[in-house]
């Protein structure tokens, strides 16, 4: 029985037990020789009894010191130790995702389709190299602090499917993760690992397996013959349609290799990452609506909607030079006068210069003037007359009134000559000199009328007067 302290190799001294399982323990050692820290997977002595189990395993443990890529742990050594076979691989700081998942209990899309991505192109690195990995499941993935991923173990449940089934520890793990081909004994392929991530991408979006039974068996049974149960509503379709087709029975219907899922996960992420960032700018990739009042959520409405009648409009660049009119409310009355200094308006309504964005905010402390915006077919309001402006229209109107009284009085004058009554005769006009200084001036001469009225003769009039030649 292994305990810490123990050294195996020579080399590799056992620190501290960090998880177990039915193919073995795992520590975190110490190797002595180069002095780092590594993680050493002890196998059960149960299992070398089988002698080509021994050596599949030493060669794949070969093989896979081969693959070179950052979400492949790497491979140190390989050894036999007083009836202990042991792997020693590198040791990744962080936790395995189903611890993650036993705390959280699910995960956001966007997070599962990142982890998934690179979870297919470890897998996909260890294809290419003709590794089947055949237990891809949450314990066997470890993410690190930064978020990125490392997929461990490869190759150590090399056993027959009997032979999973009733090891004691790990087969509820290995039964909620198999496919349908390893559990009715066919060849396990890379179709297979995909069919497994499937499982687990499963798991971290809807906090659960897609089957449980009463026993591993059961649970294999209904990968076989049964489907899923239906993901949350809230899944965004597309990771939906992704998971599902991972799950397919059939092998072909599957994602054809695993750098295709790894391709169309990354695609994924890279939208939602996108949603989440630019939020009012784009629509939402899930079916589900979303609440208007979600923070990021809510669309900028149009200015011209949110605009008062009247008030001048907010500016953020050029705006188009057609408006429909019924956008822009004209009042029935214009405000008193525009401010002086403010510029004219433009043909299309808006000030001049209204393309310059405003430093601040403008000021609410008072209403903002009623002014009318004017149409394409409206001339805005010219600037106030001036002083002088305002004399010479009251010169004219002066004028004006002149020349209507002369006209009237005129008129009149000559209804009062054609009216006079024909009995009126002049009765006497006497006429004479004006002496000025003791002498006639020829320019000046005096009169005197009588008129007497007929045909009574009731009254006489009589009128003086002086005329100048």
């Amino acid at each position: 029985m292994l305990s810490p302290g123990v050294q195996l190799g020579n080399r590799y001294r056992l620190d501290e037990r960090i998880a177990s399982g039915g193919m073995g323990d795992v520590w975190r050692g110490t190797d002595q020789v180069l002095g780092r820290t590594v993680a050493v997977k002890s196998l059960l002595p149960a299992l070398l009894d089988d002698p080509d189990f021994g050596e599949r395993f030493r060669g794949e443990a070969r093989t896979m010191a081969t693959i070179n890529h950052p979400g492949v742990v790497d491979v140190y050594d390989f050894g036999n130790d007083q009836q202990i076979a042991f792997l020693v691989m590198e040791y990744v700081e962080g936790d395995a995702l189903s611890s993650t998942l036993s705390r959280v209990g699910r995960l956001t899309p966007a997070r599962t389709m990142a982890l998934v991505a690179q979870a297919a192109d470890a897998l996909h690195a260890a294809h290419e190299k003709g590794i089947v990995h055949r237990d891809v499941k949450p314990g066997n993935l470890l993410v690190r602090p930064n978020g990125t991923l490392v997929l461990t173990d490869f190759g150590i449940a090399r056993s027959d499917m009997v032979g999973q089934l009733t090891a004691a520890g790990s087969v509820l793990g290995t039964a909620s993760y198999i496919s349908p081909e390893q559990a009715t004994g066919g060849v396990a392929t890379p179709a297979s690992d995909v069919y497994a991530l499937g499982v687990v991408a499963y798991q971290c979006l809807a906090g659960r397996r897609p089957f449980e039974g009463d026993n591993p068996l059961d649970i294999a049974m209904k990968h076989v013959r049964e489907k899923p149960r239906p993901l949350p509503a809230d899944i965004p379709p597309q990771v939906r349609a992704v998971v599902e087709r991972a799950l397919a029975k059939d092998p072909a219907a599957r994602w054809p290799s695993a750098a295709a899922l790894a391709g169309v996960a990354r695609q994924l992420k890279a939208t939602l990452s996108q949603q989440a960032r630019s939020g009012a700018n784009s629509a939402p990739i899930s079916a589900a609506p979303a609440s208007p009042a979600a923070p990021g959520r809510a669309q900028v409405p149009q200015a011209h909607h949110m605009r008062p009648p009247g008030a001048r409009p907010p500016v953020a660049g050029p705006r188009p030079s057609a408006v429909a009119p019924a956008q822009q409310p004209r009042p029935t009355a214009i405000a008193p006068a525009v401010q002086p200094g403010r510029p004219p308006a433009a043909p299309n309504g808006y000030p001049r210069g209204a393309a310059a964005v405003p430093s601040a905010p403008p000021r609410q402390e008072h209403p903002p003037a009623y002014v009318r915006q004017a149409g394409p077919s409206a001339p805005a309001p010219g600037p106030r007359r001036s002083s002088p402006g305002m004399v010479l229209l009251a010169i004219l109107l002066a004028v004006l009134v002149l020349v209507c009284s002369g006209v009237i009085s005129y008129s009149l004058r000559k209804q009062s000559q054609a009216g006079e009554p024909a009995g009126l005769t002049p009765r006497a006009v006497t006429s004479g000199a004006l002496r000025l200084d003791g002498r006639d001036d020829p320019t000046v001469t005096s009169y005197r009328r009588e008129v007497r009225l007929q045909p009574d003769g009731g009254g006489t009039t009589t009128s003086e007067g002086r005329q100048t030649r």
